[in-house]
């Protein structure tokens, strides 16, 4: 498929925009894009239900500049975030809290800012749980994410810019399971399976929710392609959930791990580097880190750089199917069974699957 390089929206070292909380807190939300009559009302409605449970994050403090670690600058950045529980849990991205020595403060639609604790970051999806010291609070209702179409009207609220609270966009969901590659604080990651949508989402309403006509948060706004207008995307509700349930269950975000570092085969790919597959994945290093993770379940299977892995349990490794959904699939401490291709010759082996966490 068609691989999109966003610019993560909200938190970027030494990229940030003033930011004044009074000026904001009593605007009227402002709704972009075109929408239909009959459709406004249904808008209108969802803001004015779900305005109250979305808050801004302000970070500050200093952080290392990325590749001169002996050299550090005093940031301010924003981002959006929206309550999920009465006792003061929020959902937000990883990457607007992805400091650990910064000071987080999250300002509420009345003007009122409470100290955020960071409670867990996600190591795989831009996720992250805060938490503030604040009781009768209205939580959105979350949604589920399985059930979207193509089409459908979405709308996306967040703290746009850092300048305006309660900004409003309209649009629709033009793609599901995407794949993108998402960077921010000098480090890459690829977030797989996410929604892709026209409603606008700007630098500073990352973290927001983003809810269908029945007001129930369908996605979390995490990410804009560069150089392309109309292209925004956020990470499934229902991932959330599971991350959330994780935490509760667990006290920090995990999940199973292999140990491996590969890039997917497809045609393309196959002819560049005269494969003898279109298919699997081919193990290899990365600029962060070995092919192989020393100890991992990979390592103790005999797993090798330049293997392919061509199938899971059995199925193809392919871009629809890839390997790391199929991990996530399971929990730590199942034993896998994978299907190796080694210079020319295929094997078996069985993989026990370790857990991850930050």
């Amino acid at each position: 498929g068609i691989k999109y390089y966003p610019d993560i929206a909200g938190f970027f070292p030494g990229i940030f925009t003033e930011f004044n909380p009074s000026s904001g807190t009593n605007q009227k939300p402002i709704i972009q894009g075109r929408i239909t009559t009959n459709e406004e009302k249904a808008v209108i409605n969802v803001v004015n239900q779900s305005i109250n449970s979305v808050v801004s994050i302000l970070a500050k403090g200093e952080v290392s500049l990325p590749g001169f670690p002996s050299f550090s600058q005093e940031v301010e950045g924003t981002g959006s975030g929206f309550i999920v529980s009465s006792d003061g849990m929020i959902l937000t991205n990883k990457h607007v809290v992805q400091y650990k020595d910064m000071k987080y403060t999250v300002i509420l639609q009345n003007g009122e800012k409470y100290e955020a604790q960071v409670l867990a970051r996600d190591p795989v999806q831009d996720l992250a749980i805060l938490k503030i010291k604040k009781t009768g609070l209205k939580p959105l209702t979350l949604g589920n994410s399985d059930n979207l179409q193509i089409g459908q009207t979405v709308i996306a609220i967040g703290n746009a810019l850092g300048e305006f609270q309660n900004t409003v966009s309209v649009g629709v969901v033009s793609g599901l399971s995407r794949k993108i590659t998402a960077g921010g604080g000098g480090t890459i990651e690829t977030i797989e399976e996410v929604i892709q949508t026209d409603a606008a989402i700007n630098q500073g309403n990352s973290g927001g929710p983003l809810l269908d006509l029945a007001g129930e948060v369908i996605g979390i706004n995490t990410a804009m392609a560069s150089g392309a207008e109309n292209i925004g995307f956020a990470i499934p509700i229902n991932k959330a959930e599971k991350a959330i349930d994780n935490f509760k269950e667990k006290g920090e975000i995990t999940y199973p791990f292999l140990g491996v570092s590969y890039v997917l085969i497809n045609e393309a790919f196959q002819a560049q580097y005269n494969l003898p597959v279109n298919y699997g994945a081919l193990v290899i290093r990365s600029e962060e880190g070995p092919a192989v993770v020393p100890g991992s379940g990979a390592d103790k299977a005999g797993i090798k750089e330049n293997d392919i892995i061509l199938e899971m349990d059995g199925k193809k490794i392919t871009g629809e199917n890839t390997l790391s959904k199929m991990i996530l699939a399971h929990s730590a401490g199942d034993k896998i069974k994978l299907k190796i291709l080694r210079k020319g010759k295929t094997m078996q082996t069985t993989a026990e699957l370790s857990e991850r966490s930050e």
